[in-house]
């Protein structure tokens, strides 16, 4: 009877110690993949930034405030020294109901307007945060240990943690065959987590293979706003 329960006792710990061992070769492969797509993902941001510079092309905003359509704008937009550099061309704002308003409520229904424009920018503006990644920014997030690898159907993600904000998740995906982003999605803030803000973006290929921005739909939740942006018209500068 000794016998036999040392015998489960061994094979007990030689099952723990295997397990452990396997967690570990697992993790560690895990562990270079991970850092095979950050840096295959930096290398491809790098040259795409390269490729995207000989471009111009044309940004179609949209702000909607519980539904309702309040604000198209369209952008020339090209890249600069800083990230992309846009100039407005349209402006079509929502038509306002008829009728002798009091000069008190023009003065309302237009500072609301500021209101939710001024919001509508924030939002945006945290979204292109988000939807051009940073390299220096992910190999932070890497060191601090705020990086995971996601394979789901074959598609790598790289789920990120703190990454703009404490507390905010990012999902970058990943083409698994030209290593390029093809969407993210985002869990964020603006101004304290109470003020949430979902960012919802996917990517397309140019001809030559540029990646790009094609939509972006930024949701300030606790406004029931929401910015969406198209992008369209790439054209190679100076044709």
């Amino acid at each position: 009877m000794h016998l036999q329960k040392l015998r489960l006792a061994a094979l007990a710990l030689t099952t723990a110690i295997t397990s452990i061992v396997l967690g570990g070769v697992v993790g560690l492969a895990q562990s270079q993949q991970m850092e095979e797509k950050l840096m295959a993902l930096k290398q491809n941001q790098a040259a795409n930034k390269q490729r995207l510079a000989q471009y111009t092309w044309q940004e179609t905003e949209t702000i909607s405030l519980k539904g309702e359509v309040k604000d198209t704008k369209v952008y020339q937009v090209q890249m600069g020294p800083n990230g992309p550099e846009k100039t407005e061309i349209s402006d079509q704002k929502a038509q306002q109901g008829g009728g002798h308003e009091g000069r008190l409520k023009k003065h309302i229904i237009e500072k609301k307007k500021e209101e939710f424009q001024e919001y509508g920018q924030q939002i945006g503006a945290l979204a292109k945060q988000y939807t051009t990644p940073d390299p220096d920014r992910l190999m932070q997030a890497k060191q601090q240990g705020n990086i995971s690898l996601q394979l789901g159907n074959g598609t790598p993600s790289l789920v990120i943690k703190n990454y703009v904000k404490p507390g905010d998740q990012v999902t970058l995906t990943i083409d698994g065959q030209t290593k390029a982003l093809s969407d993210v999605h985002v869990q964020s803030y603006l101004n304290d987590p109470s003020d949430a803000v979902t960012i919802s973006a996917q990517y397309a290929k140019l001809p030559d293979g540029t990646n790009h921005v094609a939509s972006t739909l930024v949701n300030g939740v606790s406004k029931q706003l929401t910015v969406n942006d198209q992008n369209s018209n790439y054209q190679k500068k100076g044709m």
